[in-house]
């Protein structure tokens, strides 16, 4: 079992930045992977980037693109979200996930990912 704990939401004007992080209670390997999705009320839970482990793969929703970026530190088993000109359609409650995975993976369905994180707000104001 991974307990993945998230940090780093809050309120901030549109065209500010935010960083989160989801940190691992395991260590992680190679074959792992993780992903942040956004609900925002009323709406269903959408991807917003993921990245295998290993590093060699990173993948990000289209909304979300020359934005955000999705990046770990393996010592730390922490990965995090940095997000750069925030809209105000960027408002949500973000989530990070973690699966093990093989050769092929979904990474912007929700149901490859068995470990979530509580949660976190960003409110982007305009």
């Amino acid at each position: 079992q991974v307990q993945l704990v998230e940090s780093g939401g809050g309120l901030v004007q549109a065209g500010g930045s935010l960083r989160l992080s989801c940190a691992a209670s395991r260590r992680t390997f190679s074959n792992y992977a993780m992903g942040w999705f956004r609900q925002a009320p009323g709406e269903e839970r959408a991807f917003v980037a993921a990245l295998r482990w290993s590093g060699a793969n990173v993948y990000y929703a289209d909304s979300v693109k020359g934005r955000f970026t999705i990046f770990r530190d393996s010592a730390k088993d922490t990965v995090y979200l940095q997000m750069n000109s925030l809209k105000p359609e960027d408002t949500a409650v973000y989530y990070c996930a973690g699966c093990y995975v093989g050769r092929t993976w979904d990474f912007a369905n929700s149901n490859e990912y068995d470990y979530w994180g509580q949660g976190t707000q960003v409110t982007v104001s305009s």
